[in-house]
């Protein structure tokens, strides 16, 4: 088993979000709201991120990735997410792949693949989801059937980012009968041009509008027995694990984008004058901004506090996880939709970036297991211990 990285030092920590700040100052913000208006996805911009390390920020060094610990890996989203939320996602989602090859997959399959998806010259989409099983992952249908040259794909995958886009697709199939549940779920690598796959028009979204969402189709793929990740039937405990990160991420891109938000906020209520006084003035405006501070600093604590258990291998680590990804992208809609509120009808105007960072967040509670389930995961694990950890 891989030993998790220790954490950056303060200074070392420092030095890479001054980096990856200056990053998202030049690249990210100018051009965010044009690359929602025109659906627009910038390979070039994710190229120019990949120099810096990020297509592989927890992945091992040896095959180019940064070795980072989820506590860092959560600091870097949240950076990024201050300049646009929605590449900040999609990076998230891309590292949530590498971290699967890297993980478990074959040294065979970390060395064809992690190179060029950690420099970001080539990106990733991970494929779980279905038309009829979102929330019910274990129901998925799509079925990857056995043959003497390995294995033949078939099946529909549902709001899948970067499809289209990406050289390589890790794709959640059954390998068990149809009623082998969980048990029967198999994880494959899918590339991109692999004949038999083909996918379904862009969808038109309320958010997340810079990175594509589409069918991922399988009509006959086939795939060598090697493209397998891990051993047949351990696909869904794959999925699950590399979501445990993945709601890490979602949940520090909900807190960057809030901050960018409640910061913007800060400045506008001491220059806006209402009824002769600075908005900055009105005790109810003072409060807003109080609960929002606050629901963010408790929102980063709960992801740092689960990334450190993701880390550790915790046993409770994917319960915190859950608990971190529902607290953060709630308190981080609430905190962007108050910060609207408190703009008036400027923070209706596109060109103040607040209704973009309101609609880009409101996915993040539905995405990576939506907050109902998550509270699922959490209820169910507090009946069976009886009280939570402390």
């Amino acid at each position: 088993m891989m030993t998790a990285p220790p954490a950056l030092s303060d200074d070392e920590r420092a030095a890479i979000l001054d980096a990856v700040r200056e990053f998202t100052a030049a690249e990210l913000a100018p051009h965010a709201l044009e690359r929602d208006e025109r659906e627009i996805f910038p390979r070039d911009t994710l190229r120019r991120a990949g120099e810096l390390g990020l297509g592989g920020i927890c992945v091992r060094e040896d095959v180019g990735g940064a070795g980072l610990a989820r506590i860092d890996a959560a600091a870097i989203y949240e950076a990024l997410a201050e300049g646009d939320p929605s590449l900040a996602a999609y990076i998230s989602i891309h590292n949530m792949v590498a971290g699967i090859i890297d993980v478990y997959g074959t040294e065979e399959q970390r060395t064809q693949w992690l190179p060029r998806l950690v420099s970001l010259e080539e990106v990733s989409s991970y494929c779980l989801t279905e038309p009829g099983a979102g929330s019910d992952a274990a129901s998925l249908s799509t079925t990857a059937v056995a043959d003497a040259d390995g294995y033949v794909l078939t099946g529909v995958k549902q709001f899948i980012s970067a499809a289209g886009e990406s050289a390589v697709y890790v794709v959640m199939a059954r390998t068990g009968d149809a009623t082998s549940g969980a048990r029967g779920i198999s994880a494959f690598l899918v590339p991109g041009d692999a004949p038999g796959l083909s996918f379904g028009p862009n969808e038109h979204k309320m958010g997340w509008r810079a990175q594509p969402t589409r069918q991922v189709m399988l009509d006959g793929v086939r795939v060598p027995a090697s493209a397998l990740v891990g051993e047949e039937g351990q696909g869904f405990r794959i999925a699950m694990a590399a979501l445990d990160g993945g709601r890490l991420g979602i949940a520090a891109c909900s807190i960057g984008g809030a901050q960018w938000a409640m910061d913007r906020t800060v400045r506008y209520v001491q220059e806006r004058t209402a009824f002769g006084e600075a908005l900055a003035e009105k005790q109810s405006v003072v409060f807003s901004l109080a609960d929002m501070a606050t629901d963010l600093h408790a929102a980063r604590a709960l992801v740092q506090g689960a990334a450190r258990a993701l880390d550790a291998r915790a046993d409770d680590a994917a319960v915190q996880c859950a608990m971190a990804k529902r607290f953060a992208t709630d308190a981080g809609f609430r905190v962007a939709n108050d910060a609207l509120q408190l703009h008036g009808g400027y923070g209706y105007l596109r060109e103040f970036g607040l209704e973009k960072v309101v609609r880009d967040l409101r996915v993040h509670q539905i995405l990576e297991g939506t907050n109902e389930i998550m509270r699922v995961i959490v209820g169910r694990e507090l009946l069976r211990r009886g009280r939570m950890a402390r």
